[in-house]
């Protein structure tokens, strides 16, 4: 059995993890506030953004360079993730979502590339030799430059024909306990199909001004900024749920460990408090021999 200075070291140690984890969860907590409302706020634009100019790209009659499609032979990722750990599995469940896309594309014959936002994505593929760009240091204070900074830099990659294919890699916020990793087209963008827009309740008939050809050239850089933004936004809102989370989970683990120690604590006690009594009655019963 441990001595009881050893113990009581453990169960100060324990508390004060304990306390450390408690601060992190509170914020967490803080900062998941405001990024929750600017994830709000945001998405409706997002999405309805996207909506639009699928509308729009179905009624042009011209080609957009960045509505080609082709035979993909070569498939970029942008994968979002965050910047620092102790988060639990939040994004591990990206990485893992991103393998799982690398592994399917270089199934089929096609080769990848990487684009990783957040320190996390290029720790997990810095060895894997795909990284075409990396940032990192961002995901806590990003701003729209950011993702423009990243949506030009795949979409010129788009155009001069090194990749076929860009998609992004994210996770979706859905609950504060759930935040899936999902992955979505950005390039070649994808009018609506006939019907589409009926069975999802969001057939509108738009009228353009000036025609869909200029305005699609003035808006479509915009658009994959917002949708890139979209995705930064959306990890930056589960990330701190996930934290939250595991340090809630990390202050009851001390916890129980702590209830545990005291056991071992009182135990050992008891047990020297018995061999001291042990030992004076040995003494007192030799004295009377």
């Amino acid at each position: 059995m441990p001595g009881l200075k050893d113990v009581k070291n453990k169960i100060e140690g324990v508390s004060k993890t304990s306390q450390i984890t408690k601060a992190m969860n509170m914020v967490a907590s803080a900062k998941l506030r405001g990024a929750q409302e600017r994830m709000v706020t945001f998405r409706p634009y997002a999405e309805k953004f996207a909506e639009a100019m699928k509308d729009l790209s179905g009624g042009m009659s011209g080609n957009q360079p960045l509505m080609e499609v082709r035979e993909v032979q070569t498939v970029e990722l942008i994968v979002v993730t965050s910047d620092r750990g102790l988060c639990g599995s939040f994004n591990a469940h990206i990485v893992s979502k991103t393998q799982q896309l690398i592994d399917q594309f270089e199934a089929e014959g096609k080769k990848v590339s990487l684009i990783t936002v957040g320190n996390k994505a290029a720790q997990a593929f810095r060895r894997s030799g795909k990284i075409r760009e990396s940032y990192g240091d961002i995901m806590s204070t990003f701003q729209m430059y950011h993702a423009r900074d990243i949506s030009r830099s795949a979409t010129l990659n788009f155009l001069s024909g090194e990749v076929d294919e860009v998609r992004v890699v994210y996770a979706h916020f859905l609950s504060m306990a759930k935040q899936r990793p999902t992955e979505e087209t950005l390039l070649p963008i994808k009018p609506l199909e006939q019907g589409e827009g009926e069975k999802t309740g969001t057939a509108v008939e738009y009228i353009y001004e000036p025609d869909p050809e200029q305005i699609m050239e003035a808006i479509l850089p915009l658009y994959l900024d917002v949708q890139v933004y979209h995705a930064m936004i959306e990890v930056a809102a589960g990330e701190h749920a996930a934290r939250m989370a595991a340090m809630d989970n990390a202050t009851n683990a001390c916890g129980d460990i702590i209830k545990e120690l005291t056991q071992l604590y009182n135990k050992a006690r008891q047990a020297a408090i018995t061999g001291d009594l042990m030992d004076i009655v040995g003494g007192a019963e030799a004295l009377k021999g």
